[in-house]
């Protein structure tokens, strides 16, 4: 794929004085409720109207989405607001429907993006429309998938491309929803600089709360705009109910925001100066986390420790951990220095969490 500067003309043709934002609820519920919500977004900085039709679950059982019915509401929505219309399509079928329904913008999920049969069914279904079309990235962290993805798009020769970072699953019990990876954003827009790049804090966060911190960092990042869902009964919505703002919270946290321009001198340093150091605080946090990971596991086997009456200091094992972590520090170009005194202490936070459990009276 070309680094080529037409796949972002259909944002600078909406010539927004303001980053691109794309809101709406999570899943279309009612005509009604779609109507009420895209009515209160028209006076605001809101540019895309979203709304699920086809829900994607990984158990059955769940709501699923109103299906093709909701693609009715949307038209009718855009009639009366003006506001251009996506939904996100998993299959050519879906595809065809929102075509005959003349929906503006249509974006693949994280799930179906890992999928790469899909996709290109998904490319061919598309080729030849002038359509909007996103990607978002893989659910997990495969920057070659989620290239690839976009690629069969451009190959099926869709112009309008862009991408959405959602975020990706992991295992560990994080703050997050699923984990931002800024890194993996960074190095595809460093590679396609030319391609619009959108955060859906939502579901980074899974946490209405914490909106606008990302919101923040992403625009701290350079992103190109926003997706953000919003529901006009957040707390009763049939999906994601924890992650959806009111139309009057969406409001406030695009008025707090801030856009950070570009001086006029020294722009490019000052930009890749603080995406380096964005990247060291995400790190710097994961680092935060697996050390309290590491701990609790420390707990658990003071605890077994306490049962069988085990001595806290096995200086066998110390020893041979210590050995191992400075060949890996070596191999990482870490010195031996840093490696002890790490290690040290770390190892002396175990201690001391063993010691609390297995002095603690009963």
């Amino acid at each position: 794929m070309e680094n080529n500067i037409e796949v972002r003309r259909w944002l600078e043709d909406f010539n927004l004085s303001h980053p691109l934002v794309i809101a709406g609820p999570c899943s279309a519920e009612t005509e009604e409720q779609v109507l009420d919500i895209a009515k209160q977004l028209k006076q605001s900085d809101v540019t895309i109207y979203r709304a699920g039709i086809w829900k994607p679950r990984t158990r059955p059982g769940g709501f699923e989405g109103v299906g093709a019915m909701g693609l009715k509401w949307l038209q009718k929505a855009k009639e009366e607001t003006g506001l251009l219309m996506a939904v996100e399509v998993a299959n050519a079928h879906h595809v065809q429907l929102a075509l005959e329904h003349d929906i503006d913008v249509l974006w693949i999920g994280a799930r179906t993006t890992v999928n790469p049969f899909a996709v290109q069914e998904i490319a061919d279904a598309l080729a030849g429309t002038n359509k909007i079309v996103l990607v978002k990235n893989p659910v997990n962290p495969d920057l070659a998938l989620w290239i690839g993805g976009i690629e069969r798009l451009y190959n099926a020769g869709i112009e309008k491309l862009g991408v959405i970072h959602r975020g990706f699953s992991t295992y560990e019990k994080t703050k997050y929803r699923n984990i931002p990876e800024w890194q993996l954003a960074i190095e595809l827009h460093e590679r396609f600089p030319n391609l619009p790049i959108i955060c859906d804090p939502s579901h980074i966060t899974g946490k209405r709360d914490m909106i606008q911190q990302v919101s923040q960092q992403a625009l701290d990042l350079n992103y190109d705009g926003l997706m953000i869902e919003t529901h006009n009964n957040p707390d009763n919505a049939w999906s994601d109910a924890a992650q959806q703002v009111t139309p009057d919270a969406l409001k406030q946290i695009l008025k707090n925001l801030v856009v950070r321009h570009k001086s006029v001198e020294g722009d490019a340093f000052n930009d890749k100066l603080e995406k380096l150091r964005l990247r060291i605080d995400e790190y710097d946090t994961k680092l935060i986390e697996i050390l309290g990971n590491r701990m609790r596991i420390a707990d658990e086997i003071g605890v077994i420790k306490k049962e069988n009456n085990v001595a806290i200091l096995q200086n066998r094992r110390w020893k041979a951990i210590l050995e191992k972590m400075k060949a890996g520090g070596k191999e990482e170009s870490l010195s031996e220095e840093f490696i002890l005194q790490l290690f040290r202490a770390i190892h002396q936070e175990s201690i001391n969490h063993q010691q609390n459990i297995i002095n603690k009276e009963e």
